[in-house]
């Protein structure tokens, strides 16, 4: 079996940053598999690269047994998994804590952190096993990891469990050459911030557009810390749009 190219595995590869970060991959000749709920995006993102160095595995990272499937199957496929970005997430609809359904808060912790933990829990065991071992995981906060915006309970809370995941297999993939990274993103152009030109709920209670930045910052960013040799970690960096409320009084 072939090890001799980088292989990677992207959640949330159908659409927003994780389509744009795994065609990122594709370009630089990286064997990439898309996860995501739905084989019709997962199949667009990959429609204009090579049928070998592309697949795509419907995956619901908020189920153990359907991630476990799809890590294993890139195992038998390729032989190992040099990087997982741990990028699937949803933002469930803004409301106070006494309002949001407990669907919706299920909904957030299910998907983005059970399901993070989840696929870096497959990832560990796949780097640790393979030879050479080691490998890359990438896991995607964002500014809410730091800062909450107004009635983001679910959101904001399993962003700031992630940095806390984030932190401890930073440490635990030491012995194995495993390194852990995090990603975060404040206000980029996707399908997730079309709202932010209309305007969205600040601080002091008013409603104001915020400024976002282009797709090609986070991929730029990404690849930076994809590429890096695993002696060298990125543990956080934050890329935002300059001129976003996020440092400053709210």
């Amino acid at each position: 079996m072939n090890t001799s190219f980088r292989t990677a595995i992207v959640t949330g590869a159908g659409s927003g940053i994780g389509r744009a970060c795994a065609q990122a991959l594709l370009a630089d000749g990286w064997r990439v598999a898309l996860l995501g709920r739905r084989m019709a995006t997962l199949q667009a993102t990959a429609a204009q690269y090579p049928n070998d160095q592309v697949v795509c595995l419907p995956t619901d990272v908020s189920d153990p047994h359907s991630v476990q499937a799809a890590f294993d199957a890139v195992a038998q496929a390729w032989g190992r998994l040099d990087l997982l970005f741990n990028n699937a997430g949803v933002f469930t609809p803004g409301a106070t804590p006494d309002a949001m359904s407990l669907d919706d808060w299920h909904a957030s912790v299910n998907t983005n952190l059970n399901g993070a933990f989840y696929c870096l829990r497959a990832a560990f065991a796949q780097m640790k096993r393979q030879t050479p071992a080691g490998g890359r995981i990438i896991n995607n906060g964002s500014i809410s990891a730091h800062a909450p915006r107004p009635g983001s309970s679910g959101y904001t809370a399993t962003k700031h469990a992630i940095t806390g995941l984030t932190k401890t297999a930073a440490l635990d993939g030491r012995p194995f050459d495993i390194a852990v990274g995090q990603i975060d993103i404040g206000n980029v152009a996707s399908d997730m911030t079309t709202a932010m030109s209309r305007g969205v709920p600040q601080a002091d209670g008013s409603v104001r557009p915020e400024a976002v930045m282009d797709m090609g910052a986070v991929t730029e960013t990404f690849m930076n810390m994809a590429r890096l040799p695993l002696s060298a970690n990125v543990l956080f960096t934050t890329v935002m749009a300059t001129n976003m409320p996020f440092v400053g009084r709210g």
